[in-house]
């Protein structure tokens, strides 16, 4: 029984991850979310914090309004994404898109061997 509960755990854990992962990468508030879900914004909250389990229809709604397949709420999410998109959440806009265009200019020094300066200048705006 105890093989069961782990597992059962580790699914609810892999949902509340993808669910609240979806939601910020389509820049929904818990309220906008919960909204068009259909649920009080505490049950959603329950659901992120893995303190609620959701219905099989619960499932196709989350689907349907974050445009994604219903199995893919079951899906283990790479360690790095949660991590990032937690931090990301924290900050408004302006830091997220600094933040963008220096992973961009990251990615593109390596392709060409260019330095960084302006990731230097972006990042400014976190101090």
């Amino acid at each position: 029984m105890e093989i069961i509960r782990n597992d059962v755990k580790k699914l609810r854990d892999i949902l509340k991850e993808n669910i609240k992962n979806y939601r910020l990468k389509r820049k929904l508030t818990q309220s906008e979310l919960a909204g068009r879900v259909g649920i009080s914004i505490n049950f959603l909250s329950d659901i992120e914090n893995g303190k609620r389990w959701i219905s099989p229809a619960s499932i196709i709604k989350f689907s349907r309004v974050l445009n994604i397949e219903p199995y893919e709420l079951f899906k283990p999410a790479e360690a790095i994404k949660p991590t990032v998109l937690a931090i990301l959440s924290k900050y408004n806009d302006e830091v997220i898109q600094a933040v963008s265009t220096c992973i961009k200019q990251i990615h593109d020094s390596y392709r060409s061997n260019n330095d960084t300066d302006t990731c230097d200048k972006s990042m400014a705006i976190m101090d």
